[in-house]
């Protein structure tokens, strides 16, 4: 009955997700990052879509992810980030997403972002309630 590839046309789906009081939302993200205890899980342009249904909210995250490690050793282990090459020997330290995080919810300079991030040892809301 659901075989073959997803059968539905997207905008039946609408409809009958609308009948059911389900949401649905494009949202229009720069970047999603999923932090976990030994690496983040770097989303740059990925499709991010919100689903509403009666009050609990799920995010649905399209894309592939840069894998950069957590720590001091900041991008060590990830020896394919070589998005940033003007900026080597400080992306070993503090991630640039991290720096674009921090600037960004402050309204600081990159590089008073950058200084605040390395005095917290890359502790993002530290450098920020530090920034504020």
């Amino acid at each position: 009955m659901f075989g073959g590839g997803g059968g539905l046309n997207p905008r039946k789906m609408e409809q009958m997700m609308k009948q059911m009081g389900i949401d649905v939302d494009e949202l229009d993200a720069e970047e999603v990052i999923i932090r976990t205890a030994d690496h983040d899980l770097v989303f740059t342009d990925a499709d991010v879509t919100k689903m509403d249904a009666r009050g609990q909210e799920t995010y649905q995250v399209i894309g592939t992810p840069e894998e950069r490690e957590r720590g001091s050793a900041g991008d060590a282990g990830g020896a394919d980030a070589d998005e940033t090459d003007a900026d080597a020997d400080s992306e070993s330290a503090i991630p640039d997403s991290d720096i674009e995080i921090v600037a960004a919810r402050t309204g600081v300079s990159d590089d008073e972002a950058r200084e605040a991030l390395e005095a917290e040892n890359g502790d993002l809301a530290a450098a920020v309630e530090r920034l504020e």
